[in-house]
């Protein structure tokens, strides 16, 4: 089993990352659109405009980078329910392969059965 201070900093982390993705979204998709400008061919942007859109994407860049690390989600680990297992966590169940044939041996797992040909 895993340390409870492991699965603790992962709750941690869930929260971190509940918290800030409005703002994450928001500063993502304004970048997108600066990008979206500075890449429109049908009305290409002149020099003027592109130094602004420049500092635009520059400034909502590093505010993007001054977020916390753990906010963002690909720092999320799936992680066993029952026993804090990092691999082999089957999404479906949220638990590790080993949890998976155990509870599906007793029958507390509705649906499984074991293979066998």
């Amino acid at each position: 089993m895993a340390r409870a201070a492991i699965k603790e900093r992962e709750l941690k982390r869930e929260n971190l990352v509940d918290r800030y993705q409005p703002k994450r979204e928001a500063l993502k998709n304004r970048l997108k659109t600066h990008y979206a400008r500075m890449a429109d061919t049908s009305n290409p942007p002149s020099d003027k405009e592109l130094e602004v859109i420049f500092a635009d994407i520059e400034e909502d860049q590093l505010k993007l980078d001054s977020l916390p690390r753990n906010a963002s989600p690909k720092r999320k680990r799936n992680r066993c329910q029952l026993t804090g297992r990092p691999r082999g966590v089957y999404r479906r169940f949220k638990l590790c392969r080993n949890m998976i044939r155990k509870l599906a041996m007793s029958g507390l797992i509705p649906g499984v059965l074991k293979s066998s040909w």
